[in-house]
């Protein structure tokens, strides 16, 4: 998938005259309030009441939620909301089963925002079920993105527009297509955002393709090595409660963004009520933004006191990040990291190898996944602070695109997705310190000429 956009890419970098960067995270210089806010759908919880809330889910030695919470609103500007309902989604298959369900129950308006929506079995069933509910008089707003689906025929998504759908673009790859917002073609909508009737919402790794199709081979019966006959490993949630809200506004910043039609008029912020327990930060990010999902992602991995535990599709990391794990493991943080064995994009692939190195050297456990393409990006910090999103930890995801990523805090999510961490370690390979000085020269060379793209890739 990231082939698509590296071609893409090669025909913008003539145009880049100087490289953006990201900004210096340092916890010490974050001047956060003495509680953080915590929003329900009946409004603001007061501040006493806020610090109760998650200092019931900080385990003793763990992460301090409630500071921990405040730094981040301070770095983000974004608050936590309270009274949701999170459903981890392991795997295409069950994440397909749980989107199609919740857009076949829809009764106002689905907004969906995608990087990749393929024309193939699982594509067209997806497509048939939106133009169903478009012709039963529910609303369908979509974004896709450009790059994402340049392979794509027009004539997919434009029998969706004939049946009523609206959909948009995500900056044009043919200047001629660009309406008033400038020929961008480097900046991504990497976003997985679905929205039925303002209510749930769906984020995480994966795309609308056939990759899904089948689960990776932890997750069913099927044993095969064979490539062709397995799925891809990857992670989405469900939400349901007054964060839905969050992802809508997104979507409609999104939409507007891109100097689309005006949307048509539904009830796209109902009233939301409680109906979970989970508190979550939902941050989205932006080129030309605050780094909001950066940032978050530093102040926990700054602050972690016993373990990171990261699954990550595509780890070119910057020197802040490095930095970062590094130091975690002086401090005697267990910090693992779960990264491809197969990958759908080797300049990727090989631009984290590159660091490889010296991260093992430092302490960092590397562990890389056997058999199926990796494509989840998710952590877990301590236990108690979660994240699941479309955000990978390089820098095209930090600078260059628009992501999404939710953060859950508290440890009864956050042993759900240990306990999937875990199984991706049972179905992973150790990568050691002298096996890796032993590798070939010829892997050395590509690590060494992927590195040269990385802030590209």
């Amino acid at each position: 998938m990231r082939l698509r956009c590296w071609l893409a890419v090669l025909t913008t970098c003539w145009s880049l005259l100087a490289c953006a960067s990201l900004p210096p995270v340092v916890p010490d210089a974050v001047a956060p309030a003495s509680a953080p806010k915590i929003e329900t759908g009946n409004g603001k919880i007061p501040a006493p009441a806020a610090v109760s809330l998650l200092k019931k889910r900080w385990a003793k030695g763990a992460l301090d939620l409630t500071q921990q919470a405040a730094l981040e609103e301070a770095a983000t500007g974004v608050p936590l909301i309270a009274g949701n309902k999170v459903d981890l989604l392991f795997d295409g298959p069950q994440t397909m089963k749980a989107m199609m369900a919740a857009i076949a129950q829809a009764k106002n308006h689905i907004n969906f925002e995608t990087y990749i929506f393929d024309q193939d079995e699982l594509g067209e069933q997806f497509a048939n079920l939106l133009l169903d509910k478009q012709r039963q008089g529910v609303i369908v707003n979509i974004i896709y993105d450009s790059v994402g689906t340049i392979g794509v025929p027009q004539a997919f998504f434009d029998r969706m527009r004939a049946g009523g759908i609206r959909l948009v673009a995500f900056n044009p790859v043919n200047p001629a297509k660009v309406r008033g917002n400038g020929w961008k073609v480097n900046n991504r909508d990497h976003r997985k955002i679905l929205i039925v009737d303002g209510k749930i919402a769906f984020t995480g790794g994966i795309n609308i393709s056939d990759t899904y199709a089948k689960s990776s081979p932890f997750r069913s019966k099927n044993r095969s090595t064979d490539q062709s006959q397995l799925g891809w490993r990857d992670t989405h949630v469900r939400i349901e409660g007054p964060a839905a809200a969050a992802f809508q506004w997104l979507f409609i910043q999104a939409w507007t963004n891109q100097d689309a039609d005006d949307l048509r008029d539904a009830d796209y912020f109902p009233k939301l009520s409680p109906v979970g327990d989970r508190i979550v930060r939902v941050l989205g990010s932006k080129p030309g933004g605050r780094f909001e999902i950066y940032k978050a992602y530093l102040l926990a991995m700054q602050e972690a006191k016993k373990s990171i535990h990261i699954t990550m599709a595509y780890f070119v990391p910057d020197q802040q990040t490095i930095t970062a794990l590094k130091d975690a493991v002086k401090r005697g943080v267990d910090v693992r990291i779960v990264l491809p064995s197969i990958s759908d994009s080797g300049l990727v692939f090989h631009a984290g190898r590159a660091l490889y190195d010296d991260l093992l050297a430092s302490g960092v456990k590397i562990h890389e996944l056997k058999l199926s393409v990796l494509h989840a990006k998710t952590a877990v910090i301590d236990g108690v602070w979660s994240t699941v999103g479309s955000t990978n930890l390089d820098t095209r995801s930090f600078l260059h695109n628009s992501e999404v990523s939710v953060v859950v805090m508290g440890a009864g999510f956050g042993d759900e997705l240990e306990r999937a961490f875990q199984e991706d370690l049972r179905n992973s390979t150790e990568i050691t310190l002298d096996a890796w000085r032993a590798r070939p020269w010829s892997m050395r060379f590509k690590e060494w000429t992927a590195k040269i793209w990385d802030y590209w890739l």
